[in-house]
C-alpha cells in the first residue's frame, strides 16, 4: 500500500520555494532516435571512476510522453534501461541536493538556538510547517509551540527524518513501480512510484478495490513532483519508520548508506512485503544501480529536456518556447516547477 499523498500538496516548504529561476536552456526531442543520440553522445551512465562518485549532467526531464510508452518496448532492453536511468537520475540527484540544503538550514537553526538566540518569525513559521509535513506534530500542536525546547525537539526529529536517499534505490523503485516509465500512470500523471491517494484526486486503477476506499494513484504536473512526493513519503509516514531507522543506524555506525541496505526497510511499501523487497533488491543488483548511490552533478548550469510527439510538433514547440522565453512566460513555468 502506498501512503501519504495529501502531504505532497503542501510540500513546498521542504522541497521547493517560490524563488524565481532564470530561463534555462531547453532541448526539444522530436523522435526516439534523437533521444538515443543524445544519450550516446555522452555515455556517462555506469561510467563511474574508481574512488569517484558518478557525475551526472544537470539535465531535467519535464514530462513523460506517449511516444516513450509506444516506442520503449521496441528498443533493446539495455537501451531502454539506459535512457530511463539516464533521464531519471538527474531528478534524484536534484532531490538529494535540496534535502542537503534543507538539512543545512535545520542545523543552522539548531546552532542559533544553542547560542541562546531566538528564531525569527519566518524561521518559526517554517519550522512549524516542517513539523506538520514530516508528521512530527499535528497542525494544531505545531501552532501551539512557543518555546525553544519545543523547537529544538522538532529540529532534532526533522534531521532524523529528512535525509538523503541513495539514488540507486530511487531508480530501482521507479523502474519497478512504473515499468520504466511506460505505465499508464507514468504517462498520464508523471507518476513514477505508484503512490496512493484518497479523497477523489488522482488516476483510478483499472481494478480498484472498493473495500479499502476510493484509493487512486497520485498524479503530478512534472516528473520531479513525483520524485519530491516519494521523498516526502519516505521521510514522514509511520509505515517507513524501519527505513528511517536503518538509515540512521548505518550513519551512526559509519557504514555506507546503500541502496540494498535501505531496501530492507521497505516491506510496507507494497502488500507483497518481503517478496517486494527481494524483487527490488534483484532490480538494483541486476542493473548495478548502486553505482549511482552517491552521484553528484557536473559543474554546469541546469537545463531541461522536453519530448514532442514527432518532428513537426518538436519544431512548433521550439518556436513556442522561444516566444515564451522572450515574453517571460518560460521563467514563470520554471518557477512553478519549484526547483529551488
Amino acid at each position: 500500500m502506498k501512503y501519504g499523498m495529501k502531504w505532497v500538496v503542501i510540500a513546498l516548504v521542504l522541497f521547493g520555494s517560490a524563488a524565481p529561476l532564470r530561463a534555462q536552456e531547453v532541448t526539444v526531442l522530436g523522435s526516439q532516435e534523437e533521444t538515443i543520440a543524445l544519450i550516446e553522445a555522452d555515455r556517462w551512465w555506469a561510467e563511474k571512476k574508481r574512488g569517484q562518485p558518478l557525475k551526472v549532467p544537470y539535465k531535467m526531464v519535464v514530462a513523460i510522453t506517449e511516444r516513450w510508452q509506444k516506442h520503449a518496448p521496441k528498443l533493446p532492453v539495455a537501451t531502454k534501461k539506459e535512457i530511463f536511468f539516464s533521464s531519471l537520475l538527474p531528478l534524484v540527484v536534484h532531490a538529494n541536493t535540496m534535502v542537503l540544503d534543507r538539512r543545512s538550514r535545520i542545523q543552522e537553526a539548531n546552532k542559533k538556538l544553542a547560542r541562546g538566540k531566538p528564531l525569527t518569525s519566518e524561521e518559526v513559521a517554517t519550522l512549524k510547517e516542517m513539523a506538520v509535513l514530516l508528521r512530527i506534530a499535528t497542525r494544531e500542536k505545531a501552532a501551539q509551540m512557543t518555546d525553544s525546547a519545543e523547537y529544538k525537539m522538532v529540529l532534532k526529529e526533522a534531521l532524523y527524518r529528512l535525509d538523503v536517499i541513495p539514488a540507486g534505490l530511487v531508480l530501482g523503485q521507479a523502474a519497478y513501480e512504473s515499468g520504466y516509465a511506460t505505465s499508464r500512470f507514468a504517462v498520464e500523471g508523471n507518476a513514477l512510484f505508484g503512490q496512493w491517494t484518497f479523497g477523489g484526486d488522482g488516476l483510478v486503477p483499472e481494478q480498484q478495490r472498493k473495500k479499502i476506499g476510493d484509493h487512486r494513484i497520485a498524479s503530478f504536473d512534472w516528473p520531479f513532483d513525483s520524485v519530491r512526493g516519494y521523498y516526502l513519503n519516505l521521510s514522514s509516514h509511520p509505515a517507513y519508520k524501519d527505513f528511517r531507522r536503518i538509515r540512521a543506524e548505518l550513519k551512526a555506525s559509519g557504514k555506507p548508506v546503500g541502496s540494498l541496505a535501505l531496501a530492507a526497510g521497505l516491506k510496507s511499501y507494497s502488500e507483497r512485503g518481503q517478496v517486494y523487497v527481494d524483487t527490488l533488491k534483484g532490480i538494483i543488483r541486476a542493473n548495478s544501480l548502486d553505482i549511482a548511490d552517491n552521484a553528484v552533478f557536473r559543474d554546469e548550469p541546469m537545463s531541461f529536456i522536453v519530448g514532442a510527439a514527432d518532428q513537426a510538433a518538436a519544431a512548433k514547440l521550439r518556436k513556442d518556447i522561444e516566444a515564451m522565453r522572450k515574453s517571460g512566460e518560460l521563467s514563470k513555468i520554471i518557477e512553478r516547477m519549484r526547483l529551488e
